[in-house]
């Protein structure tokens, strides 16, 4: 059994952990209901603008006309898929259930196109790239913690030309959308090119886009070309905050189950404190009692 100097340095160690993993733990929660209420907010209009994308769609390919150079169907040969990771560690299986499902999709896919990039958001999924040997066009590093939407539209502009220039047949999106602070749902998305969602039913009475004629001024192609950059942004501020907010509450939910942990590990180790104590109390008995039997 071990001596009671290294039980008792043990349970300071796990007691000190305790306090830090608890402290994450407050810290995370804080930081969730920020990224929740940011989340909640970003939905509502997300799904408008991806409405009024697909009205408008509808609406060029009824007069004939071809479409978006966005939105044109070429053969995908080379194709890049952006992994949103975060920045830092300690939130659990969060990253590593991300870069697991990165790499099915290089397996899966690897055979139908000529050629599999990435480009990262967040130092987890760059050095796992850096690791493997796998080609990245461009690593966003420092987003999460000061998140702007400027950010968002600026991996939208470099997409963009990439696909424009022929750079890229095919971009698709991974990311970890929030379903709770326990419940984190991987979404892999395709970016470019576009697909505007088949119009959905709606319920008596609620709110969507209206899909009756508009008068557009300008004309709706002109209506059509401004959108199609704010959409795209739209799309990767919104997979932004949601990864935001499903790494606060991995790393919130990854914290508590390290504090009950180390709850029951002090239990564990001052049982075996008081275990080592009383057998040398009954040794040091022991020897006392021998030793007056021997004067005897």
């Amino acid at each position: 059994m071990a001596s009671l100097r290294i039980i008792r340095t043990r349970i300071r160690s796990v007691r000190n952990t305790q306090k830090i993993t608890k402290a994450m733990k407050m810290v995370a929660a804080a930081k969730l209901r920020r990224a929740q209420d940011a989340v909640l907010r970003a939905r509502p209009y997300a799904q408008l603008i991806d409405e009024m994308l697909a009205s408008l769609a509808r609406a060029r390919a009824d007069a004939d006309l071809p479409p978006h150079p966005l939105m044109a169907v070429r053969p995908p040969r080379r194709v890049e898929l952006v992994l949103m990771t975060s920045d830092r560690g300690l939130c659990g299986g969060f990253n590593s259930n991300i870069i697991r499902r990165g790499q099915r999709f290089l397996v899966e896919e690897g055979a139908r196109f000529e050629r599999i990039q990435f480009s990262t958001v967040g130092r987890r999924g760059r050095d796992f790239a850096r690791k493997r040997g796998i080609e990245t066009r461009k690593d966003y590093i420092g987003f999460f913690g000061r998140l702007r939407y400027a950010q968002a539209r600026e991996v939208a502009t470099d997409l963009i030309q990439a696909y424009e220039t022929d750079e890229l047949d095919a971009v698709y999106l991974l990311y970890n959308e929030f379903k709770s602070a326990i419940v984190q749902q991987i979404s892999l998305v395709q970016l470019l090119p576009l697909q505007p969602r088949a119009q959905a039913s709606r319920a008596p009475g609620e709110k969507g886009f209206i899909t009756p004629e508009h008068l557009f001024e300008p004309s709706r192609p002109e209506v059509l070309q401004a959108l199609i950059p704010r959409f795209l942004a739209m799309q990767i501020w919104r997979a932004l905050l949601e990864s935001e907010a499903s790494e606060h509450g991995a790393r919130m939910t990854a914290m508590d189950s390290a504090t009950k942990n180390a709850s029951d590990m002090i239990g564990r180790l001052t049982l075996d404190y008081n275990r080592a104590r009383q057998a040398a109390i009954t040794k040091e008995l022991m020897e006392i009692v021998s030793g007056a039997e021997a004067l005897k």
